[in-house]
C-alpha cells in the first residue's frame, strides 16, 4: 500500500494570505515566509491518496485538488472517501470531471449521510444537471458509508469522530492505516477501532488549544494511547514549525508534508 500526502494544511493553507499581507511580521516563527523557500513548510489543504493493488482511493477533494493532481501526477481515481462537508475538504470536486471523462464512467463517492447532503446541496448542478453543461459535469455515484465495506478491494471502516458541532464527521481505517484529518474528540467506541495500526495519520492543528481541532499536546496524547508503529500528523496551521517541534517527539511520531510518500507492506 502506498499513501501520498497531497496536502497537509488547514483551510487557510501555508503560507497564509493574512501573513503575506502583514509582511510575515506576526507569523509564528515566520513559518509562512519560510514556506516560500522550503517546500516542507508549504501546506495545501488536507487530502491523501491511497494506492493498493492497482486501485486509487482519494480522501477528500480539497480546494487545492487541481494543483495537487498536477503536482503528484495522479493518473486515476477509482473512488473518493469524504471525511466531512467543510469547504476545504469538498470544493475541489468539480475538477474530478476530467477523471470521469478519461476513465469513461462515473466515480463512486462515499461519506456519512450528513456529508453527502452537504455535497449535494453545494453542487446541485452535478446531481440535477442543467440542459447546458458548459465545460462538463462530473459523473458521480454517492454511497452512504455507515459500516465496513469493501471498496476497490480494500476493507474500509468508517471511524465516527467529533469535530466541534458538525455532525457526520468521520475518519477511515483501511487495513492497518487510519486517517483522521479533522477531530477534537475520538469517542471510546471509535478508539477501539484504532489499535494495532502500522500508520496513524492524525489531525494536529497547532500548539494552542482549539475548539474543534486537536492541539499538538492532544494529538500526542492520542498517539501515545493508541501506540501505532508510526504516527504522522497532518492538517497543520503555520503554528507548527516541524524543525522545532519534532525535537520534542519520539522517533515514531513525525509531521507529514505535502508530497510525502509512505510505502507499507
Amino acid at each position: 500500500m502506498r499513501v501520498t500526502f497531497l496536502g497537509t494544511g488547514t483551510s487557510h493553507g501555508v503560507p497564509t494570505i493574512d501573513c503575506m499581507l502583514e509582511d510575515y511580521a506576526r507569523c509564528p516563527h515566520r513559518v509562512c515566509e519560510r514556506a516560500t523557500k522550503d517546500p516542507r513548510y508549504r501546506r495545501t489543504r488536507t487530502s491523501i491518496l491511497i494506492e493498493d493493488n492497482g486501485a486509487s482511493l482519494l480522501v477528500d477533494t480539497s480546494q487545492d485538488f487541481r494543483q495537487q493532481m498536477l503536482d503528484n501526477r495522479v493518473r486515476r481515481i477509482d473512488a473518493v472517501l469524504y471525511s466531512h462537508g467543510h469547504a476545504d475538504h469538498i470544493y475541489g470536486l468539480p475538477d474530478i470531471r476530467s477523471y470521469c471523462y478519461h476513465q469513461g464512467g462515473a466515480i463512486d463517492i462515499y461519506g456519512s449521510e450528513e456529508t453527502l447532503e452537504v455535497i449535494r446541496a453545494a453542487f446541485d448542478y452535478i446531481f440535477h444537471p442543467p440542459a447546458y453543461v458548459g465545460g462538463g459535469i462530473p459523473s458521480l455515484r454517492p454511497h452512504v458509508l455507515r459500516a465496513p465495506e469493501e471498496i476497490c478491494g480494500l476493507e474500509v471502516l468508517p471511524i465516527p469522530v467529533e469535530h466541534g458541532p458538525l455532525r457526520g464527521c468521520q475518519g477511515y481505517r483501511l487495513g492497518k492505516v487510519a486517517y483522521i484529518p479533522d477531530v477534537k474528540v475520538i469517542p471510546p467506541s471509535s478508539l477501539e477501532k484504532l489499535y494495532d495500526l502500522d500508520l496513524l495519520i492524525l489531525n494536529c492543528l497547532r500548539i494552542r488549544p482549539h475548539a474543534s481541532h486537536l492541539s499538538l499536546a492532544e494529538s500526542v496524547a492520542y498517539a501515545e494511547h493508541l501506540r501505532p508503529r508510526m504516527c504522522l500528523f497532518t492538517h497543520m496551521t503555520h503554528d507548527i514549525d516541524y524543525v522545532l517541534e519534532e525535537r520534542t517527539l519520539p522517533s515514531w511520531m513525525r509531521f507529514a508534508y505535502d508530497g510525502l510518500v509512505v510505502d507499507l507492506p
